[in-house]
């Protein structure tokens, strides 16, 4: 196997232990050393009270997409957990997917720097911009 079909099949397994991603509906699209790229369709799972989608929905999919970006880097037998993370909405939107790309800014052996970027992308094929974070994480040991 490549190292990146070693990374996809690395987070793909590990999405599908996260059951809040499979009540939201994320799905991965993407998966290679120093990246990751999940998607989130709009539903009334991941709303807030004026029909958009909600800033909590937007986070943990950043978050997702961050976390399993630093997945790619770490060894083997390793897992990673998010130490904190800073986001910046920039637009609300309704209908369509989000779309997160994450990536490695920089790995250490005790911590790990990402960035995420959430796009909109609409029914009409439109791409915008709505979120963007900086996120720290730590390997941890797989405990399963």
């Amino acid at each position: 196997m490549t190292t990146s079909e070693i990374a996809w099949q690395r987070v793909h397994d590990s999405l599908a232990r996260q059951g809040m991603m499979r009540h939201l509906g994320a799905r991965l699209l993407q998966a290679e050393p120093g990246l990751c790229v999940v998607a989130l369709p709009y539903s009334d799972r991941v709303t807030q009270q004026q029909g958009g989608f909600h800033g909590g929905a937007m986070g943990a999919l950043a978050d997702i997409a961050g976390g399993y970006a630093a997945l790619t880097v770490v060894p083997d037998g390793m897992e990673v957990s998010t130490v904190e993370y800073k986001v910046n909405f920039l637009a609300a939107f309704q209908g369509g997917e989000l779309r997160a790309t994450g990536r490695v800014v920089k790995a250490g052996r005790r911590i790990i720097v990402t960035t995420a970027e959430v796009t909109h992308l609409a029914e009409d094929g439109r791409e915008t911009a709505c979120a963007v974070m900086q996120q720290t994480l730590v390997p941890v040991p797989k405990t399963y």
